[in-house]
């Protein structure tokens, strides 16, 4: 069974001090370890041990093995223009080279990792402890394009004209991995522009489709139907913001209590957080038939900061943004999710 969105990698659990605790009853990703698993091998080189290329057999998309193959930091332009090269010169015999869209980079991720956020064993050689380009442009601003942060997974967006590194990548992938839900392009300084000859997430738009409708109403559930996940319609019975143990002390609340119909309620992890975001849209960032109701600006994830274990990640969700949260700060609010 696929789910839409993948396993985020962590394996232990934490309380708010940061110190490892058990996991059994504790609520968290670590515990839960809810999405699509990893396979046992997840990466392969896909051109022989001296090879330029890795295969992850969890997404089926091929990566260069050197994750700086530009040398240096690049512009967003620069670095589709980089790729354009690669194509031309059939860089490692392949002319179909891209920038990952947003998904596609965060996929690599491990939050069970740090320096780098890659999970342990990869073979990739040159990993910069720095910002990665995607081919997504930020809702918020046209003029800003989405990138991941190598040393702890966040995932922020900033001016074009920044220079970041760039990591190619390659290949039709295996459908398990969602489109981001970008459909147009952006020149650097935010004009919109024809997608064609872009190589834009908004020109490849990779990824699974969306059903239509993707979202279903089930008394005061939602049900996402590109994930199979549950939702309370209503986004924010928690009274956020609260803190991270008061957020996993809510949701296990709502199912020792019995008020939530059905059980089996629980917080999110940061993946599932982040299937839920259309990266057309900001303000917030949902698909725009969403049936929401009281949508937050932030929320608390299952999932610890392993750079920082005495912090929690959260999804801003007016920008569409993965970043982190001190676990004892009243700082975000709380949505319970559940298998559908």
């Amino acid at each position: 069974m696929t789910h839409g969105y993948l396993q985020t990698g962590q394996l232990t659990c934490h309380d708010t001090s940061g110190r490892e605790v058990p996991c059994a009853g504790s609520g968290q990703d670590g515990e839960l370890r809810k999405g699509d698993p990893w396979p046992a091998l997840r990466f392969e080189l896909e051109d022989g041990p001296d090879g330029g290329m890795v295969r992850d057999n969890l997404t089926g998309l091929v990566w260069a093995r050197d994750a700086d193959p530009a040398g240096f930091p690049l512009s967003w332009q620069e670095s589709l223009d980089f790729i354009g090269h690669m194509n031309v010169e059939k860089a490692l015999g392949c002319s179909d080279w891209r920038l990952p869209n947003r998904r596609e980079l965060r996929s690599l991720l491990s939050h069970q990792e740090k320096n780098p956020a890659l999970p342990a064993g990869h073979p990739f050689h040159n990993v910069v402890l720095n910002w990665y380009w995607t081919s997504s442009t930020a809702a918020m601003n046209y003029a800003y394009a989405w990138y991941v942060h190598m040393e702890g997974a966040r995932t922020f967006y900033g001016g074009k004209g920044q220079y970041f590194l760039v990591w190619p990548v390659r290949g039709e992938g295996n459908g398990l991995l969602p489109a981001t839900g970008q459909v147009r392009c952006f020149h650097q300084d935010g004009g919109e522009i024809p997608c064609a000859g872009t190589g834009q997430d908004g020109e490849h738009r990779r990824g699974g489709p969306w059903p239509e409708p993707r979202f279903e109403l089930a008394g005061d559930m939602v049900v996402d139907r590109l994930t199979g996940l549950g939702w309370m319609r209503a986004a924010d019975s928690a009274g956020g913001p609260i803190t991270w143990e008061e957020a996993l002390s809510w949701v296990a609340g709502l199912n020792t209590a019995g008020t939530a119909a059905g059980g089996g309620w629980r917080l999110p992890n940061i993946n599932e957080l982040e299937s839920l975001v259309d990266l057309g849209r900001h303000s917030p960032a949902l698909p725009a038939d969403h049936p929401f109701d009281d949508v937050q600006d932030g929320y608390w994830s299952s999932t610890t900061s392993m750079y920082e274990p005495d912090w929690a990640w959260a999804l801003y969700l007016t920008k569409g943004a993965v970043g982190i949260g001190q676990k004892r700060g009243a700082y975000f609010s709380a949505w319970a999710v559940r298998d559908a």
